[in-house]
């Protein structure tokens, strides 16, 4: 059995180990210093929807493949961790409506603006020039469009050919920052954090459990770095508020991602020679469909005589469904496969019109991380978070009250962002 903690810690604690909780312990030791010890709990596995899964002995992306090349907060982690980009092999993509592709990539740059033309006329270089501009301070992967206009943007951007991954899987960055940051990091369930002091600076009591027993510490700085949400069933209980803090309301979209080492069904996409199969990523339209992208996956780590694997040979396929695929759903992607591995992620929120985002600042010291995932969910939207939870934190902290909420701030060079 874990016992309680005798005294309060010396640092803040975390909440999550996923980019956003890595991030977070990263920006508090940068303004706090490095003699702050950070206590990041994790349940599962540090990465959190940055994750990999092996098959055939190399590992592949199961989370969040890629990222924008203005993912400007990610390129500073990978080369502030010494990463390198991983290197690109390339393959074409189309989209396809659930008979046939309504729109092909072609090797020829001009051909294929000459089709984006023909097919959605000159909406399509507005819309381009529109998510260009948005994505100047906010970047994404890809999600539906069917959402609010900026969050529609955001899911625009994973559509984009300027995309980039880590050399060696994006799970890399989360674990570097925490190495980086000398984080303790505990494998367990936080539970309940309670209310303990009130007068002066607020202390938290943080209750946890893992597989050997149950412990609680105290903490002055709490960060909540996990989604909040009704259908989260290891949701944080919180006690001795007044007024009392709410799981914040909405759900998840929940995204199934099935890796399936096997020979692709190329006559399903109209292609009864599988030799003929162009393509190495479909992304699909909004018919119905029992999946939304199918890509050609190459491994974390792709060495300098690495090739794609041909239609015809048996590549490792990632599928992405809103549900676990059925077997006959397999069968009629597969001509056959060796091997069928599933990650079920709750992607991102469910995003509706005129949605009012969650607090922060859920008390004096106690910060939700991950409120801002609410206007736009992406990897790049979460380090903007984790820096910006922090700077409260720190003139909070401090009652430097003059930088929070500064009514001049669109007149000045916001370099604190």
């Amino acid at each position: 059995m874990l016992g309680p903690a005798k005294s309060v810690r010396e640092g803040p604690a975390v909440v999550g180990a996923g980019i956003g909780g890595s991030a977070v312990a990263h920006f508090l030791q940068q303004h706090f210093g490095p003699r702050v010890q950070i206590d990041v709990f994790e349940k599962g596995t540090v990465g959190g929807r940055l994750a990999t899964i092996s098959v055939n002995k190399q590992h592949y992306e199961s989370g969040a493949a890629s990222f924008h090349s203005l993912s400007l907060h990610m390129q500073g982690f990978v080369k502030q961790l010494g990463l390198r980009h991983r290197r690109e092999v390339g393959g074409r993509s189309a989209i396809f409506n659930g008979e046939d592709f309504v729109l092909e990539e072609t090797d020829w740059y001009l051909l294929n603006l000459l089709r984006l033309w023909w097919h959605y006329g000159i909406s399509f270089l507005r819309l381009q020039m529109w998510v260009e501009e948005v994505m100047e301070k906010f970047m994404s992967y890809g999600q539906s469009a069917a959402m609010p206009a900026f969050a529609g943007a955001m899911s625009l951007a994973g559509a984009q050919g300027s995309l980039w991954s880590v050399e060696g899987g994006n799970k890399l960055v989360c674990s570097g920052l925490l190495k980086l940051t000398k984080a303790n990091v505990i494998h367990a369930t936080v539970t309940t954090v309670t209310l303990q002091q009130t007068e002066g600076k607020p202390l938290y009591h943080v209750k946890y459990e893992n597989e050997v027993g149950t412990g609680s510490d105290y903490y002055d700085i709490v960060v909540i770095a996990t989604p909040l949400h009704l259908d989260n069933s290891s949701t944080i209980t919180f006690e001795g508020f007044d007024p009392p803090i709410d799981v914040v309301q909405g759900s998840f979209q929940p995204t199934v991602i099935s890796l399936v080492h096997g020979y692709l069904n190329s006559s399903y996409f109209g292609f009864p020679d599988p030799k003929l199969f162009p393509f190495a990523s479909i992304l699909t339209t909004d018919f119905p469909s029992f999946f939304c992208a199918l890509d050609n996956m190459c491994p974390v780590n792709v060495s300098a005589s690495f090739r794609r694997k041909q239609p015809q040979e048996a590549a490792v396929w990632r599928v992405r469904s809103p549900q676990p695929l059925l077997r006959s759903q397999l069968k009629t992607l597969f001509r056959s496969y060796y091997s069928v591995q599933t990650a079920e992620w709750q992607a991102h929120p469910v995003h509706g019109p005129r949605s009012p985002l969650p607090r922060f600042v859920l008390h004096d010291q106690l910060f939700l991380l991950n409120a801002l995932e609410w206007a736009a969910s992406s990897v790049e939207v979460t380090a903007v978070a984790a820096k910006n939870v922090a700077l409260l934190a720190f003139n909070l902290w401090y009652q430097d009250l003059d930088k929070i909420d500064q009514k001049d701030l669109m007149h000045k060079v916001k370099t604190e962002l």
